[in-house]
């Protein structure tokens, strides 16, 4: 009220704002920080289209995917959860943690997952992604593409001679800088957490990756959330 008040010079009531809020489908949320793209407006379309028609003219031997990585915490993220009024749920946390991660691969045109795990977030684990990518989730493809963010990961000298071997076999298609939401993955990332890493009570890293790993073949198989971790 005292944004709209400031901005139009008008005071109105709290029940007059909320019965124009309502009116127009307004809800309470928390705001997501993003990062502004450094690239002109013309330069980042440009590269997103490519992207786009890419997928759109992608012969049927060759497979566009996208790829990210994400991190498993054992402390549990914490996050809006169900709870009785007057009552606050408490998520008991191991204190020191723990970290796995991920590097996945999301078909662009089936919605197949393809993943790798690891201990760190580094090239190698990149690296482990791509090689099973080429010798095992689609070795008969002709061509792998693959969309990915500007991390340094994906740009080492460790990729570099890796992508000799790769031949012409993969070929990467950068995002434009901070733009994670041209990156379809993102959103399965952000279901994982919501299912799965959220709020969670294992004690035990294993405990937690066996939930992980559960989720991810699940949906796999149905191309959906519906999912119970183990307790």
């Amino acid at each position: 009220m005292l944004v709209a008040a400031k901005q139009t010079g008008i005071r109105v009531s709290t029940t007059t704002m909320s019965r124009l809020l309502a009116r127009h489908d307004a809800r309470r949320g928390r705001p997501k920080p993003v990062v502004e793209c450094p690239w002109p407006e013309n330069k980042k379309n440009a590269r997103l289209r490519r992207i786009r028609r890419l997928q759109e003219e992608l012969p049927p031997d060759e497979v566009l995917l996208y790829e990210d990585e994400v991190d498993i915490h054992l402390n549990p993220k914490i996050g809006d959860d169900w709870m009785l009024r007057g009552q606050q749920k408490t998520v008991t946390t191991p204190g020191k943690n723990e970290k796995r991660y991920l590097a996945g691969a999301l078909n662009a045109a089936t919605g197949r997952l393809s993943w790798v795990e690891g201990e760190r977030k580094t090239s190698g684990l990149f690296i482990d992604l791509v090689d099973h990518l080429v010798k095992r989730a689609y070795s008969s493809a002709r061509k792998i593409h693959l969309v990915l963010d500007n991390f340094r990961i994906h740009s080492s000298k460790l990729v570099a001679a890796a992508r000799v071997r790769w031949g012409d076999r993969v070929e990467f298609h950068f995002l434009p800088p901070y733009c994670p939401d041209e990156n379809r993955i993102e959103r399965l990332w952000k279901d994982l957490h919501d299912n799965v890493t959220r709020n969670h009570t294992c004690e035990e890293m294993e405990s937690l990756m066996d939930n992980v790993r559960n989720y991810l073949a699940a949906r796999r198989r149905s191309g959906k959330h519906r999912y119970l971790p183990a307790a």
